[in-house]
C-alpha cells in the first residue's frame, strides 16, 4: 500500500468528516443492541422529547469522538498506538450510528453544529499526538473517563420505557470504559490538573449544551 501524501491525507480526512457528520460512516461488525427490542409502550411527546435531546448529546459526542481519534491517529507516532486509534474510531462509528438511527426513530434531528464538533475535536487530537503518544493516550483516559460518567447520567435520565435508548448508552459505556482501560496499558500519561478538571469539563459542557438544544 503506497504512502499517502499530505494532500491525499487531507481528502481523507475531509470525506470522514463529511462522512461523519452527513452521511453513514463505516462501522465494525457489531450489531445495534436496540434492533431486537419491540417498544410495547410508546413515549408520551414529552418523553419522547427527553429522549432525542439526550441522545442528541450522545450523538454529538460520537461526532467529537471521530475527530478526536482520527486526528490522534494522524499524528501518532508509534504504528501500534496509530492502529489502536483506528479500531476505537471505527468503534466509535457504531455508536455514532446507533444513536443516529435512535434519533430519527424518536423522530428528532441531529446537532446542527456537528462539523464544529469534528473539527474542533480533530485540531485538539492532531496536537495531543504532535506533543506525543503518552500525551494522546492519557487525553483518551480522562476522555473516556468523562464520557462514561456522562452516560451514566443519561442512563439515570432517560424515561423508563425507552429501552432501545438505555440498551444502546450501555454498550456505549462499556466500550469507552474499554479504549480507557487500553489507553491506559498502552502508556497513558495523567493530564495536568487544569486540563482534566477546568479546561476538558468546561468545553464538555459547552458542548452538551448546546446539542441538546441544537
Amino acid at each position: 500500500m503506497r504512502k499517502l501524501s499530505f494532500f491525499d491525507q487531507i481528502i481523507s480526512e475531509l470525506d470522514a468528516s463529511l462522512r461523519t457528520s452527513y452521511a453513514i460512516a463505516p462501522t465494525t461488525e457489531r450489531p445495534n443492541p436496540s434492533e431486537s427490542i419491540v417498544e410495547k409502550e410508546l413515549l408520551s411527546d414529552e418523553e419522547r422529547k427527553l429522549s432525542a435531546k439526550l441522545m442528541r448529546i450522545n450523538h454529538a459526542g460520537e461526532v467529537s469522538a471521530q475527530g478526536l481519534y482520527r486526528g490522534q491517529a494522524l499524528t501518532a507516532k508509534r504504528e501500534d498506538i496509530r492502529e489502536q486509534m483506528e479500531r476505537s474510531a471505527m468503534e466509535e462509528n457504531d455508536h455514532l450510528n446507533w444513536c443516529e438511527n435512535r434519533i430519527k426513530q424518536l423522530e428528532s434531528h441531529k446537532s446542527y453544529f456537528s462539523p464544529l464538533w469534528y473539527w474542533g475535536s480533530f485540531s485538539i487530537g492532531a496536537l495531543a499526538g504532535k506533543i506525543g503518544d503518552k500525551w494522546s493516550l492519557g487525553f483518551v483516559k480522562e476522555t473516556e473517563d468523562q464520557v462514561v460518567k456522562h452516560l451514566e447520567e443519561h442512563m439515570v435520565k432517560l424515561p423508563a420505557k425507552d429501552l432501545p435508548s438505555l440498551l444502546i448508552l450501555q454498550q456505549m459505556k462499556e466500550d469507552e470504559q474499554h479504549h480507557a482501560d487500553i489507553a491506559v496499558t498502552a502508556g497513558a500519561a495523567k493530564l495536568p490538573w487544569p486540563i482534566r478538571r477546568v479546561i476538558m469539563p468546561l468545553m464538555s459542557k459547552v458542548m452538551t449544551k448546546t446539542a441538546g438544544r441544537f
